[in-house]
């Protein structure tokens, strides 16, 4: 079992017998375990488009889910290059390949959701903490997927076969914790 917080009400991680949703309703700061997690706190306040007077007043969302990493293993994810990563210390993702940071028990990478079926390409940043990550898949561009604009509630959508990556490394950490 994996809890997945500040995810959309009756989006793709609703109805899978292995998850606990927490949809904004349930307030996911309030998420205390016992299992690992796949985290999408609200980026909105931490990208370089929003005002930047706003930057980081999420109401305590993103340091509630990274707490969440971090005590009960997972993974969260971020748009890439989010003013979280340097604001909360963690590594600098530098391409698919997983970075650890020195003082740090998570590792960091970027990958772009296009490889799995958004409709656009869309740089991400994860964190995981659990044990060593899987690799991710190799980066490419492919020419028909370029960056069309979409509608926020679009762009904010997790692809199925992505949203299973990140539901896989959530497990491996429950795993690891069991042993």
């Amino acid at each position: 079992m994996i809890a997945a917080l500040y995810v959309q009400t009756n989006g793709v991680y609703y109805g899978l017998p292995n998850v606990d949703p927490w949809d904004e309703t349930r307030d996911a700061r309030l998420y205390a375990g016992p299992w690992p997690v796949v985290a999408h706190p609200p980026c909105n306040r931490w990208v370089s488009y929003g005002p930047s007077w706003l930057r980081g007043q999420d109401g305590g969302c993103f340091e509630s889910a990274l707490a969440a990493v971090l005590k009960y293993g997972g993974v969260l994810e971020h748009p890439a290059k989010s003013q979280a990563w340097p604001t909360f210390g963690l590594p600098q993702p530098t391409g698919p390949h997983w970075v650890k940071g020195i003082s740090d028990s998570g590792w960091a990478c970027e990958i772009d959701q296009h490889l799995y079926g958004f409709p656009t390409r869309k740089s991400t940043w994860l964190y995981y903490v659990g044990p060593h990550p899987p690799a991710m898949p190799a980066q490419h561009v492919d020419a028909g997927r370029g960056c069309e604009t979409l509608w926020s509630t679009e762009r904010s959508k997790t692809p199925p076969e992505f949203r299973d990556a990140l539901i896989a490394m959530a497990e491996t950490a429950a795993a690891r914790a069991a042993a």
